[in-house]
């Protein structure tokens, strides 16, 4: 019999489709369009332990077949997500997963706590593309030996499933997701965006005012397509796959690669019925075919 449902890490999803942190605020907009109950799960804006303003125009930037962007997880703070967003966002009838950003380790550790006192929210995201203050600025997400400390400290505090949300702008990714394992987490997601830059040659300047930013869209597919498949033959964790996903097809090539459920990001800010669009049809296609989607997952032919 044809099934939609995934299981991540013991929480239950509807179907497989997520919105990707940081393109889908916290899903009141995407609201006044279709009813969110048609998605798996809402991953919301990266939230800080404070207000954070991001940075300064311009930040986004068009580039063929996707967009670079510098917004610099501009956000109300946790506070204000847990008082405003996160009862409505959960009354909707989807998974709410809170993604979840910081400076210190302390400051994710802090963030996490709070979090997880919040009945609403299923999952927890943890953004590791984030500068160490403390480490001269470098990404927590960028040595194996940081994720596994990361991991392992929030683990301490978090009171629901933790997702590791990877970098692709590593040496090895397979490396910093048996680090995510190592620390305790309970799934993770990749890729984060490709670190890239856009130029206006007429001036001779960059066009992003924070000068480099993260490449998202179809053109990183290929990219997190593979690093999907070399993470599933790494660890054990489930996986949610994201980077470059505009159709139903490309999230059976996901699944087929290893993961269980998807994310999908920069198509929902070209066409705001994106996710919604891939979720019924892919419910048409596991109907048509009469297939558990769960069976897909991983089954790759090499040989």
């Amino acid at each position: 019999m044809s099934d939609l449902k995934v299981n991540i890490a013991g929480v239950e999803f509807n179907n497989p489709i997520i919105t990707a942190s940081g393109t889908f605020g916290f899903g009141r907009e995407y609201a006044e369009f279709y009813p969110l109950s048609a998605l798996g799960g809402v991953c919301t804006k990266g939230l800080t332990n404070y207000v954070k303003l991001g940075n300064p125009y311009p930040r986004i930037a068009e580039t063929p077949m996707g967009m670079i962007n510098a917004v610099g997880l501009q956000n109300p703070g946790a506070d204000a997500f847990i008082k405003n967003d996160a009862e409505w966002l959960k009354k909707q009838g989807t998974n709410v997963i809170a993604n979840v950003a910081g400076n210190s380790i302390e400051d994710y550790c802090a963030i996490v706590e709070k979090i997880s006192d919040v009945p609403y929210v299923d999952m927890i995201e943890l953004n590791i593309s984030c500068p160490n203050v403390k480490e001269g600025g470098m990404a927590f997400g960028v040595l194996p030996k940081s994720v596994e400390e990361i991991t392992k400290n929030v683990k301490k505090y978090a009171k629901k499933p933790i997702i590791v949300k990877l970098s692709p702008n590593v040496a090895n990714i397979k490396d910093n997701a048996k680090s995510a394992e190592a620390g305790g987490a309970d799934a993770i997601s990749l890729i984060n965006t490709v670190s890239g830059m856009a130029i206006d040659w007429k001036k001779r300047r960059p066009i992003l005012a924070n000068v480099n930013g993260g490449l998202s869209g179809p053109c990183v597919k290929p990219i997190a397509l593979k690093m999907v498949w070399d993470c599933y033959n790494a660890v054990k964790l489930p996986i949610i796959g994201l980077g470059g996903i505009t159709s139903y097809e490309d999230v059976l090539e996901f699944m087929i690669c290893g993961a269980s459920a998807v994310e999908i990001g920069t198509a929902n800010i070209s066409d705001p019925m994106a996710s919604y669009n891939i979720a019924k049809d892919l419910e048409r296609y596991v109907a048509d075919n009469d297939i558990d989607i769960n069976l897909l997952v991983g089954s790759l032919i090499t040989d």
